[in-house]
């Protein structure tokens, strides 16, 4: 999976949309908890102009993992309180609190797996 997200990743950099789509969303199907490949269908949304559904996925990005910084950062404090109310405005603020101040793709890739592998999972 996680080459396929680092193939997603460098796709949506050279602007290849569709392939980057495809991609992020091969994971997304195959682990409905990962994060970071709703992030990245987030980016693709933004990308086409398309700010609606990146709410939405960011919105659902941190419904899956609250420290989800890239999410928290893209979506912003107001339209995470109007996409999912008090709670999701609560875990948004907190992972905004936490975020790193890298923002490279890699990062939130070894970060996610450093929360994965705390789980247990």
């Amino acid at each position: 999976m996680i080459e396929r997200l680092l193939a997603a990743e460098r796709a949506l950099a050279e602007g290849q949309l569709d392939q980057a789509e495809r991609l992020f969303a091969q994971v997304a199907e195959a682990d409905e908890r990962n994060a970071i490949a709703v992030v990245g269908l987030a980016e693709v949304a933004r990308a086409r102009g398309d700010e609606p559904a990146a709410a939405e996925l960011l919105a659902r990005a941190l419904a899956i993992d609250p420290e989800e910084a890239a999410a928290a950062r893209m979506l912003g404090p107001t339209a995470r309180a109007a996409s999912g109310g008090p709670q999701a405005a609560a875990a948004s603020e907190s992972a905004s609190a936490s975020a790193s101040a890298s923002t490279s793709f890699g990062a939130r890739l070894g970060a996610w797996l450093r929360r994965l592998v705390g789980r247990g999972a």
